[in-house]
């Protein structure tokens, strides 16, 4: 039997960085920094953004590197999972535990110090959740899985605004609503191209344990619950112009792709609806930015 060549430097540096999950950290950082503007009403100090966006990614990529050790038995069998670091061998599963746990305790206390100790204690709570509540509880029991365990990705728009106020208050909490109504759309809609993926290895991710068009329904019945949120953060939040006609145009494409789901459940519709849900969450929190300039300007 041949015995596999060592991994380069390169090859492990690259493996620990997976672990972390880069491209879900960077969708989590898009709403961060926008909720930071909201919260100073105009553009709060650099460091302190930089602070809270190294912190932010610490305490997000030491969950995933979690989630990544817990769950390397299903993802060997995976297709989409296969190339993980803990699956290929770059990355010992001792080395990923000890790697996360490192640098979850290094993003507390990089919050603690650099921003203040309420958004440090809100990174490591959204880390227990989604290591203890989704990642070992629901995700392999309960079709609700991603619902309940979306409130972890919810969690970065409390830092952002704690960052800034040392508080928080009943504006980031509707922002945590539309990012907690959010997930389960854009999951699903990704899941019900990897349903047969799920089902072999018995998660019960909703499109595995139902059929397209319940998944369908329940997509849309969430997305026009976001669009409302998305809505209702206007007059809470106290956007101008900007954000509220932004919210209602993104919203309605959004609203409206969903529909044609609904009608016709397809798995490239889906996937449509997938790759939107990036652009609509970005442009959402890329208007309220936008907002606030316009807003100091005049």
């Amino acid at each position: 039997m041949l015995q596999q060549a060592p991994f380069t430097l390169r090859q492990r540096v690259a493996g620990f960085i997976a672990l972390t999950k880069p491209r879900i950290i960077e969708l989590l950082l898009i709403t961060t920094v926008p909720t930071q503007i909201v919260a100073a009403r105009g553009m709060p100090s650099g460091w302190l953004m930089l602070n809270t966006v190294i912190g932010g990614t610490l305490a997000a990529g030491g969950a995933n590197a979690v989630n990544m050790y817990v769950d390397r038995d299903i993802d060997k069998v995976m297709k989409r999972t296969q190339g993980r670091p803990l699956v290929t061998g770059v990355v010992a599963p001792r080395e990923a535990l000890v790697f996360a746990v490192a640098i979850e305790i290094v993003a507390f206390a990089w919050l603690w110090y650099w921003v203040n100790l309420l958004s440090a204690v809100l990174g490591v709570a959204a880390c227990l959740f989604y290591v203890f509540i989704y990642t070992l509880w629901l995700k392999r029991t309960s079709k609700s899985n991603i619902v309940i365990g979306g409130a972890a990705g919810a969690a970065p728009v409390l830092i952002g605004w704690s960052s800034v106020t040392n508080s928080l208050d009943w504006a980031p909490v509707v922002l945590f609503a539309v990012m907690f109504y959010w997930t389960p759309p854009h999951f699903w809609a990704l899941a019900i191209k990897y349903k047969d993926d799920y089902a072999s290895v018995d998660v019960p991710m909703l499109p595995s344990v139902a059929s397209l068009k319940t998944t369908a329904g329940r997509i849309l019945v969430y997305t026009v619950i976001l669009w409302g949120l998305s809505i209702l953060f206007s007059p809470v939040g106290e956007m101008g112009a900007v954000y509220l006609v932004s919210a209602l145009v993104l919203g309605g494409v959004f609203t409206a792709m969903a529909v044609k789901l609904w009608l016709d459940p397809t798995t490239k519709r889906a996937m449509q609806i997938f790759t939107y849900s990036i652009t609509y969450i970005t442009l959402l929190f890329g208007a309220m930015a936008v907002d606030q300039f316009v807003a100091n300007v005049r």
